[in-house]
């Protein structure tokens, strides 16, 4: 080797948070959880300072999930609908949320039959345009950047949901032990 030649670099391995648990039969599922640990945690940072921006400091990730949620296609959603579709097993976490976003006079509740139904407000509705407004212009041109095509985006939200899909059940198996 010539003196201006420097050996090549170590292969680092996967890159994990928890090295004891890529030991196992799948070192790349350990990277894939490293990778959704970063992943949520700057996604959860990017909506509490994306919504500060539109206009509404203080809320939390989950509030912010809820709120987005309940505007969804402009219809009223059930208490029950809002956890199934966020994946939210204590329900008072999303209670809390509601009544956080209805004191901020961002949804309101209503009474149908049994059910109370939450929907959007107008002011819910502007600030969620806002938000949308700031994601288009400060994070989606910067992911256009990337050079990812549409189609690999949704081949990696197909793949992050059936993950989901296999952590639930695993969860339930692992509380039933």
């Amino acid at each position: 080797m010539a003196k201006d030649e420097s050996p090549m670099p170590t292969p680092l391995g996967p890159i994990v948070s928890s090295a004891h648990l890529a030991d196992g039969a799948v070192p790349a599922l350990s990277e894939v959880e490293f990778g959704m640990i970063l992943a949520s945690h700057a996604f959860e940072r990017w909506m509490v300072r994306c919504m500060t921006a539109a206009g509404q400091p203080g809320l939390t990730a989950t509030e912010i999930m809820v709120l987005h949620t309940v505007t969804h296609r402009g219809k009223p959603k059930r208490l029950a609908d809002i956890c199934l579709v966020l994946g939210i097993e204590d329900t008072h976490l999303a209670t809390y949320a509601i009544k956080k976003l209805e004191a901020k006079g961002l949804v309101e509740r209503e009474k149908s039959g049994k059910e109370r139904l939450v929907q959007v407000t107008a002011e819910g509705e502007a600030v969620c345009k806002r938000y949308r407004d700031l994601r288009e212009a400060i994070l989606v041109a910067g992911t256009r950047e990337l050079g990812v095509s549409p189609e690999a985006m949704s081949n990696v939200a197909h793949l992050l949901r059936v993950l989901s899909g296999h952590y639930d059940q695993a969860a339930r198996t692992a509380a039933s032990l």
